[in-house]
């Protein structure tokens, strides 16, 4: 476990004086995203500080249950209200991102900001352009990384609301995949262990998140898979690709395709499989892969992207077809750096 105490005492000092605090996580929000957000507002609110929040743009359908997720503010939908909450903010916590183009539009002004800036995440080669910038790559997920700094602050009083406990749920499990990937530890078990003393109601939220979804978005899944996935023996591969008219026909909505690209792996064989799809003026790409596989070198390399060992993702500005065929050659020339993936 890392020692984060060198962190706590900074941090907890700026929480307590700081009028105004501001959390911001990255665009197109995760559960990660999102949990962390909400559990660090959840434990900042209890101990009586002012606390706004605000993302770039919108949340996903099957994150909008948790409690205070209403009280977000969406930029691209309010960028005046947004802006003032910026400008007031003395304190500005960036969460699950170590980028500033994650901020979309709102990168300029909250970069322009006097505020104090703090950046809690756990993704690998961050930009320092934070006062305090507290990234562990170690952690599975920024929620994960969060509670540890929380119960730092707390001492020995633990803070585990019903809010505060489902949205580090939420955090953690995203992020892992219900923990079929990402670097979860026994210390994120035990942090699980000592949610559910405290009454988390796992199933609960394992059926909000899994299985919230509508019926369109099913039959995309199996169109997806029946229609738009190739399989490559000869790479340990696999790929789906998804064009702009597909998601039309299902009546996509945000986060109907999440999950999809980890589906290909459950293939006898498959180690490394992607995702493709078409969006206005460039397709938006996501990897995930078993074992050592590095997905994330592999997203660095050659798709503008990142991420986690073997979860990650990218973006490449071009057609779709001229994307895959991009995608077939580097993986041609380079697959045998990678492994096999064992």
């Amino acid at each position: 476990m890392a020692d984060l105490s060198k962190y706590t005492k900074e941090l907890s000092n700026l929480f307590s004086t700081s009028a105004n605090i501001l959390l911001i996580s990255h665009i197109n929000p995760d559960g990660d995203a999102i949990g962390s957000q909400l559990a660090l507002y959840h434990f900042l609110t209890a101990k009586g500080r002012n606390v706004s929040m605000m993302t770039p743009n919108y949340i996903q359908e099957f994150l909008k249950w948790m409690t205070g997720a209403e009280l977000i503010e969406i930029y691209i939908r309010d960028r005046k209200k947004c802006r003032v909450l910026i400008e007031k903010a003395d304190l500005i916590v960036l969460l699950d991102f170590n980028h500033s183009n994650r901020l979309g539009e709102s990168e300029e002004f909250v970069k322009a900001s006097g505020a104090k800036k703090v950046l809690i995440d756990h993704h690998l080669d961050p930009e320092y352009f934070t006062d305090l910038a507290i990234s562990e790559a170690t952690k599975c997920s920024t929620a994960e990384l969060v509670h540890e700094l929380v119960c730092g602050i707390n001492g020995t009083e633990k803070f585990l609301s019903k809010p505060y406990s489902e949205a580090l749920y939420v955090g953690i499990i995203t992020d892992t995949g219900n923990f079929e990937h990402g670097s979860y530890s026994s210390g994120t078990f035990r942090i699980v262990a000592d949610l559910l003393e405290h009454g988390l109601e796992k199933e609960k939220i394992l059926d909000r998140v899994y299985n919230n979804f509508s019926s369109d978005r099913l039959r995309l899944q199996g169109f997806a898979l029946n229609q738009r996935m190739v399989v490559m023996p000869e790479f340990k591969t696999a790929y789906i690709l998804l064009t702009k008219a597909d998601l039309k026909e299902y009546n996509h909505v945000k986060g109907d395709t999440e999950g999809f690209v980890n589906m290909p792996l459950s293939i006898k064989g498959v180690h490394f499989s992607a995702m493709f799809i078409e969006k206005d003026g460039f397709i938006k790409i996501s990897f995930r892969s078993k074992g050592q596989f590095p997905s994330n070198e592999f997203a660095s390399l050659y798709f503008s992207g990142g991420g986690h060992l073997n979860a990650s993702g990218g973006e490449y500005s071009d057609t779709l077809d001229n994307t895959i065929s991009y995608f077939l050659k580097v993986l041609r020339e380079n697959v045998w750096r990678f492994g096999d993936g064992e």
